[in-house]
């Protein structure tokens, strides 16, 4: 993670690249605002298999043109022309909450994905509101669990208990890359952890992999959870009693 791919001038190599691998899942997130037909047409042909866009709102706000109203046309051609799996997440906090309905219902209307994002703070942390709750609910029943189980369903765990402890694998299976080509357990701890990206190496990623981080336990970063939920069952214990 880290930037936006679709600046990135090597974006289809890389995608080729990575099914003459062999893997599986080729996907990328985006902000969805460079994207045009012929891009699409060529992530096709590289086999992308997933994207993911989030989306603020439905208007323009003061924090944000992530929203509908600007990237409607990008998410037609989308619908048009895509030939991967298009998840489209709706984000609870940044909006009002009939627009975060909204963008949950156009994204099922054009055969996309609905999911649903919670918006978190600088830290990571989520503090929703009775009227976003009522909003999370209601998303919940129009569109089911699916729309927002994931990772262990940390997110009803948060907002049930607080907390949802898991062991946190950012650094290792996650690594974000700022814009200084630093890598960082995440954007929201960039004072925690930093080293070059260039200099970083297999003892880097096994200490981090190992490596318990204290904001872990009322983390909402969904990319580091989602990467992190394969292994719950593993023990977080330190890196060097490793087998």
């Amino acid at each position: 993670m880290g930037g936006e791919p679709t600046l990135h001038p090597d974006l289809l190599r890389i995608f080729s690249a990575m099914r003459e691998l062999g893997f599986r899942r080729r996907m990328m997130t985006t902000n969805g605002l460079l994207l045009t037909a012929e891009l699409i047409d060529g992530l096709n042909d590289t086999g992308l298999t997933h994207m993911s866009l989030s989306i603020d709102g439905v208007k323009r706000n003061p924090t944000t043109v992530k929203v509908l109203d600007t990237l409607r046309r990008k998410l037609e051609l989308l619908a048009e022309r895509a030939q991967f799996d298009v998840v489209i997440s709706a984000v609870i906090g940044s909006a009002p909450g009939e627009e975060v309905i909204q963008v949950a219902e156009f994204a099922k209307s054009r055969g996309f994905t609905p999911r649903l994002l919670l918006l978190h703070d600088e830290h990571g942390q989520i503090g929703l509101s009775a009227e976003e709750l009522a909003v999370y609910s209601e998303i919940k029943r129009l569109f089911g669990r699916r729309a927002t189980k994931e990772a262990h369903d940390y997110r009803e765990r948060l907002i049930r208990d607080g907390e949802a402890p898991f062991r946190c694998r950012s650094g290792a299976r996650y690594l974000y890359i700022d814009e200084l080509g630093m890598v960082r357990w995440c954007a929201q701890t960039r004072m925690s952890f930093g080293k070059s990206l260039s200099d970083y190496a297999i003892e880097d990623l096994r200490q981090n992999f190992y490596f318990g981080k204290t904001c872990s336990d009322k983390c909402c970063v969904g990319c580091v959870r989602t990467v992190s939920a394969l292994d719950q069952w593993r023990s977080q214990r330190p890196h060097d009693e490793a087998g």
